[in-house]
């Protein structure tokens, strides 16, 4: 699934700079189809401004092709709608409406189905959001049935449900999903065919980059595992099966997720059914390797069975999750101001909304406000200190202490891979000179120290692309600390993320 998340560094295929304005969003999406192997694409109305006549752009620059792929049936375009928060609903307003005219076009049209038929709902906690949007959006049906159309003739029903995806993104609710998806699909079940339902099941939208930012890169792992054997086990406790997607990007803070390391994360996580291909996956690396690399998952993914986690390594788990938090927590606090000094040079890639302030929401670690975890992850690697690295050595120790290590290799098998990986953009002299500053990176630096000696790895460049990489987020040091040069900055910050193939 193609997602418009803007971590891409490079400039892609099909354009001459690397930002992708609104308007030409639409253009990528025909491309993304008909170039590469992709199945579904997600249209972003919780983050972004989006284009809002997206379904009769699409027919009417591209209907042979959809007359050979049909929107809805070979292809998929899956709304993301905002949170649901009460009193904030224009947004969700807009894109409820707008599925329903698609619908009504499509009729027009004389296509077999209505193009949009599921949206993911994010900051999902509770079975009664889920539950609240898919009842807001059959109301909304009626209305809009009543006023538009003939009800009585009118056999044009297909919409009087739509399929809502809670998207689960902390780790609280990721350790407990049982308690988001039991009570939802047991509504489910109770307005859908029971044929259908056991014919293609349910999805479920586990988020992996923003549990790390909140709670650190072993916590997010680890929470995702449980969440994706209790999704499973779920499923076939209600009699269907459950198909999970898995929010990733390129970084190993963000997922691993990337054309060079497919072998890696789709053991890391089977039972995974779809997995999202962030902007960084598609544009920053070359296309006959994105091509070879989704060719390859559509073929492998399907058969990678769930890692079962028992009821007391899952108790385990999130204790180890508590024991890491502990570390993450304070130390995310006190570098927030470092992070907020590198973010306004982390060049935009999208026309996103603002995340504070009228239309949008704020990010952030226990008392502070941090910026969104791309921005956040590009930020701590263009100072050359990966945020895989922090609280992670602390936490590894702890758990040694506790004999415990093994379990954590169990359910994390790609935790050395991540780590050596990240470990490559590490710029030593740098956390020697933000330690002399800021007492924070003294904890950092004592991670990188038991990383080095738990897990018996050496971290730090190791091709010259990397000590170039390490050069470059030396002068982003001087330059923020010095006498800032904004361009330079961003120029700076730019060319290692085209190094490391990821902005953040």
């Amino acid at each position: 699934m193609a997602t418009q998340h803007p971590d891409n560094a490079g400039v892609p295929w099909w354009r001459k700079d690397a930002f992708i304005p609104t308007q030409d969003e639409i253009e990528e999406l025909l491309l993304l189809f008909r170039e590469l192997p992709i199945d579904e694409y997600m249209w972003d109305w919780e983050g972004k401004y989006v284009d809002e006549a997206v379904g009769e752009k699409l027919f009417s620059r591209a209907r042979e092709f959809f007359l050979q792929k049909p929107l809805g049936e070979e292809v998929h375009l899956t709304y993301r709608i905002p949170a649901w928060e009460g009193g904030k609903t224009h947004r969700s307003a807009r894109a409820f409406m707008n599925v329903l005219s698609l619908a009504d076009l499509a009729k027009e049209i004389g296509l077999p189905r209505p193009p949009v038929t599921e949206m993911f709902l994010p900051l999902t906690t509770s079975a009664d959001q889920p539950i609240n949007a898919r009842k807001t959006f059959r109301e909304t049906a009626d209305y809009h049935r009543a006023i538009f159309h003939d009800s009585e003739k009118d056999e044009h029903r297909l919409l009087d449900h739509i399929e809502v995806t809670p998207l689960v993104e902390d780790i609280d609710s990721l350790f407990s999903i049982e308690k988001i998806l039991e009570p939802y699909w047991k509504e489910v079940m109770k307005v859908k065919p029971k044929e259908i339902l056991l014919k293609r099941g349910q999805r479920v939208f586990l988020a992996r980059s923003d549990p790390a930012m909140n709670s650190g890169l072993v916590p997010a792992v680890l929470a995702v595992k449980s969440a994706l054997s209790t999704a499973h086990e779920t499923a076939e406790k209600l009699g269907f099966i459950v198909h999970p997607l898995l929010g990733t990007g390129s970084l190993p803070f963000r997922g691993s997720v990337n054309p060079t390391y497919t072998e890696t994360f789709l053991n890391q996580y089977a039972g995974t059914r779809t997995y999202s291909i962030q902007s960084a996956f598609r544009y920053d690396y070359p296309l006959e390797e994105v091509r070879r690399a989704l060719t390859e998952m559509k073929v492998e993914v399907p058969k990678r069975s769930v890692q079962h986690v028992p009821e007391t390594d899952r108790r385990k788990l999130r204790e180890l999750s508590a024991d890491f938090l502990t570390f993450w927590k304070p130390t995310i606090e006190a570098l927030a101001p470092v992070i907020n000094l590198i973010a306004p040079f982390v060049p935009a890639r999208r026309e996103r909304l603002q995340h504070i302030g009228l239309f949008g929401y704020s990010r952030g670690v226990g008392k502070v406000k941090l910026p969104r975890a791309i921005v956040f992850t590009a930020a701590l690697y263009s100072l050359g200190v990966p945020p895989e690295l922090i609280a992670t050595g602390r936490g590894l120790k702890a758990a040694s202490e506790k004999k415990l290590l093994p379990l954590i290799e169990t359910y994390y098998p790609a935790l050395r891979e991540d780590l050596k990986h990240a470990g490559k953009f590490l710029n030593r002299e740098n956390l020697d000179l933000l330690a002399r500053r800021y007492d924070v990176f003294e904890g950092v630096k004592e991670d990188i120290a038991a990383i080095e000696e738990i897990l018996g790895i050496r971290l730090g460049p190791e091709k010259p692309h990397h000590i170039i990489h390490r050069n470059i987020t030396s002068n982003v040091f001087h330059r923020i600390h010095g006498t800032p040069d904004p361009a330079a900055l961003t120029n700076d910050v730019v060319e290692a993320g085209i190094i490391r193939c990821s902005l953040g």
